[in-house]
Parts: structure tokens; sequence; C-alpha cells
């Protein structure tokens, strides 16, 4: 009798949590689309210059940064299972740096400007090639957890020195306007690169309904087989939607750290770590903190714009610091 009030208690907090974020996530949405050099109530906008500055600006960036967060936030939460490491995240891993390595060879490759479709295409690959070396390694006993997340690291310092190198030697005025944009920002995203999330958005939805096969992915993997799970085919398949995930929000929005590390990590801390509802509240939680911290770097400073990954750098830094000192990684 206990045992079933304490899960039933334990229920009503996710329930709570749930309901508190979706008024938060539907109140900050209305905050993003409203304020900006010119005020615009979103429900009625005054002119056809307000129409223009709320359909064709404000919420294609909106339903970009929703869209990321959430992919990265719930790839964070399936990476900490599948590595065993509390750590990982894919900007931390370096599996986002994967991406925008792969993401920049194709634009130096390409005599033309690349499709949404094939910018995600690219990416996607950079960001699984970066995810196997990373599961692979992770599958020897030699490596520790602790030198798995330095191995991560330092891919992603090393592709983020290419990507400099790269930018560096350029002519093109256009590659180095990029490398604002792989400082994670998503001004500027229009209606057709959107077109990505036909395909991000039910491929998230589909991760955000396996949380049961992680809970039981938990438990070990000899007691996962023995429970039916066919653990070899489910953890290439997260590995190929993570890949996905992380590498459609890079063709979208850059390099956007800390998103997927702080989201999960806090709500295991203070709600529990059952996935099957850890992971659709970290999506929901995810795509909250990309659409606040969006808002806030357009308004931060007066007469710039900035980059929403220093804005998410900003916040999750100090909490990573805090993870790492209360995190025992072997």
């Amino acid at each position: 009798m206990l045992l079933n009030d304490l899960i039933q208690r334990q229920q009503t907090r996710w329930k709570a949590s749930f309901l508190v974020v979706s008024i938060l996530m539907v109140a900050t949405c209305i905050l993003s689309l409203s304020i900006g050099e010119m005020w615009i109530l979103p429900w009625s906008p005054d002119g056809a210059l307000e129409q223009q500055l709320l359909t064709q600006l404000r919420m294609p960036r909106l339903i970009a940064a929703l869209a990321i967060g959430a992919s990265l936030a719930a790839s964070g939460a399936v990476l900490q299972v599948l590595l065993g490491n509390p750590l990982a995240e894919p900007g931390v891993l370096g599996i986002s740096g994967g991406a925008s390595l792969a993401l920049v060879i194709l634009l130096f490759a390409l005599p033309f400007v690349p499709t949404p479709f094939l910018t995600m295409l690219a990416a996607m690959l950079g960001a699984l090639i970066f995810t196997l070396i990373l599961v692979g390694l992770s599958r020897r006993r030699k490596v520790s957890t602790a030198r798995l997340l330095l191995i991560g690291v330092a891919l992603g310092i090393l592709s983020g020195s290419v990507v400099t190198w790269a930018f560096y030697f350029s002519d093109d005025l256009n590659l180095r306007q990029l490398m604002y944009w792989l400082m994670g920002s998503v001004g500027g995203v229009s209606w057709q690169q959107l077109s990505v999330l036909l395909f991000v958005v039910p491929v998230l939805v589909w991760l955000c309904l396996q949380g049961k096969k992680l809970d039981l992915l938990m438990l070990g993997e000899i007691q996962a087989k023995q429970l039916g799970l066919d653990v070899a085919a489910l953890r290439w398949r997260f590995i190929l939607i993570v890949s996905l995930l992380v590498g459609a929000s890079v063709a979208l929005g850059g390099v956007i750290g800390f998103v997927g590390l702080v989201i999960p990590h806090l709500l295991r801390m203070s709600l529990g770590a059952e996935n099957r509802y850890l992971l659709p509240l970290s999506a929901l939680c995810g795509g909250l903190l990309l659409a606040l911290a969006d808002t806030l770097s357009r308004v931060i400073l007066p007469s710039a714009e900035l980059p929403v990954g220093v804005v998410t750098t900003t916040i999750g830094a100090p909490i990573f610091v805090w993870m790492l000192l209360r995190s025992h990684v072997d």
C-alpha cells in the first residue's frame, strides 16, 4: 500500500511538472512573438509590416528554437542512458561539432547553395560518424566514462579548429557570415529551412515514446535481454535517431551547447529517472529553454543581437561546473 502511494505521488509530480512547463511554454511563445524592436500582439498585428515581421521572421525562428531545443534535450537524455554517463550531451561529446564540420565541408565542396534537405543530410552524417566513434569506445572496457567524456571534448575542439581554419582562409563573405550562425543562431530561419521538420517532428515524437525501453536498458544489458529487448538493434536505432536530430538541429541553428546536458540531468535530480516521463518532459523543457534564450538574445543588447548559443552557454556553463563537482565519474 505504501509503495502504491509512493508511485502515485511520483506520477502526480510528473503530471504537475508537465502542466507547469506547458503553461510556461505558452507564455514564452507569446512573449517571443511579441517582443522586439517593434512590439506586436500575435493575435492582432496592426498593418502589413507587423504581419510580415510576425509571419516571416519571428514565427519561423520561434518554431526553429522549439524544435532544436526539444531535439537536443531528448538526444542528451538518450545519450546519457546509452553511454552510462550523466554528463553526456551532443555538444560536450563533440557530436554537434561533427555535424558542423560536415556541413562546412559540404559548403566548400559544392559550387551552389545546398538545399535544406542536403544540409540536414550532411550534418546528420557528420553527427553519425562522431556518435559511432563515441559509442564504439564506450563499449570497450578500457575506456572509462571520464576518459570518454574527455575524448568527446577533444573531438569537439578538433572539429571546431578545422571549421575555424576553413573560415579563416575563405574569401567568401557568406562563409564568414556563417561563422556567426555556427556560434548558434536561429535568426533568419526561413519557412523553407523549416521543411526539415517534416522529418524531425515524427522522429522526435517516436523517440519520446521509447522511455519504457530505455528504462529496461538502464537495468543492464543482460536483464533487458531476458525481458525480451533486442538491445543491439535498439542501440543502433537510437544512434541513428540521435544523429538525425543533432544533424537537423545543427543544420537549422548551428552549434548550441548545454541544452542536452542541463535539462535531462536537472530533471533526473529533481523528479526521478523514469524515462517514459523524462524524455517528453526533457523535450518540452529544452524547447522552452531555447525559446527563452532566443528571446533574451534579442533584448539583452539594445543595438545588437547575441547568438543564442552564447546565451545558452552562459546559462549552462556554471551549471555544468556544478554538475561536474557533484558527479562521481570514474
